[in-house]
């Protein structure tokens, strides 16, 4: 799993670019300044979660992962998302695409 610096603070917490992604992981506690936890949560949210669609395109194959993910604030239920990742031709790794809320998603947690 690969989760780049500029994916998660040039994009997920930018307000100006993410359309209402940087608003939803902020309110949850996520921080630009500590913008690892969110590249670590994703990564486990990829690990743990379900993958709901495969795609193979010229790129290499998209995943699309959906299930909790674990937040700063530690609520319950774990809000659902949806990563979406890519294993290019030539590469074991997965790299992220991007990650958003689903909608009235929460986890069962108690």
């Amino acid at each position: 799993m690969k989760v780049e610096q500029q994916k998660v603070v040039g994009y997920l917490l930018n307000r100006e670019k993410s359309r209402g992604k940087a608003g939803f992981f902020t309110s949850m506690g996520f921080e630009v300044r500590n913008w690892h936890v969110l590249a670590a949560a994703l990564e486990d949210q990829a690990l743990s979660g379900t993958v709901s669609d495969t795609v193979e395109s010229k790129y290499g194959t998209r995943y699309v992962v959906e299930g909790p993910i674990e937040t700063p604030d530690g609520r319950l239920p774990r809000p659902i998302i949806r990563t979406v990742w890519v294993e290019e031709h030539g590469s074991s790794e997965w790299r992220l695409i991007t990650a958003y809320p689903l909608k009235g998603g929460q986890a069962n947690d108690q």
